[in-house]
């Protein structure tokens, strides 16, 4: 009897410690399912440290804004931020691209995760093929009901 009781001690520690570990994993995407190896991604040596030391699932949405502007720039933001003056996704990213081809960061993204699913989004959907019309339509659909878009 007392040898039954210690298994079922440990099965019951085992499951609960499984189930309080799993919600701590924090939001990493797996590798089978995550595009950010297909894709062109800016490297995080260009990247300032704020965004060095964020989320994984953030610090791939600036790489992949800053790598794809062509998309980016085509994909509204729904969070709200066209009251700071962003007038794109890719906004939400980067501030200004200098003379040099250098990029300033905005910070912005950083506490937004409005900005980061939407590019995190894009990034999937342009794994898939899609287009940045389709993938606007997508985001459109699904994120119109948080607030305006900042695109007109």
């Amino acid at each position: 009897m007392r040898k039954t009781r210690h298994w079922l001690y440990w099965v019951i520690l085992a499951a609960f410690l499984g189930g309080v570990l799993a919600g701590c994993g924090g939001s990493t995407i797996p590798a089978d399912q995550n595009p950010a190896h297909e894709l062109h991604m800016a490297s995080m040596s260009d990247m300032p440290d704020e965004v060095k030391s964020a989320p994984i699932v953030t610090q791939q949405a600036y790489q992949f804004a800053a790598a794809n502007p062509e998309i980016t720039q085509q994909i509204p933001c729904y969070c709200g931020c066209g009251a700071m003056g962003h007038t794109s996704n890719y906004s939400c990213y980067v501030q200004r691209v200098e003379t040099n081809g250098s990029l300033t960061f905005d910070t912005h993204a950083l506490g937004c995760s409005i900005c980061v699913d939407i590019t995190q989004d894009a990034m999937r959907l342009t794994g898939q093929g899609m287009s940045p019309q389709d993938i606007r339509g997508y985001v459109d659909k699904t994120y119109s009901r948080y607030g305006p878009s900042n695109m007109q």
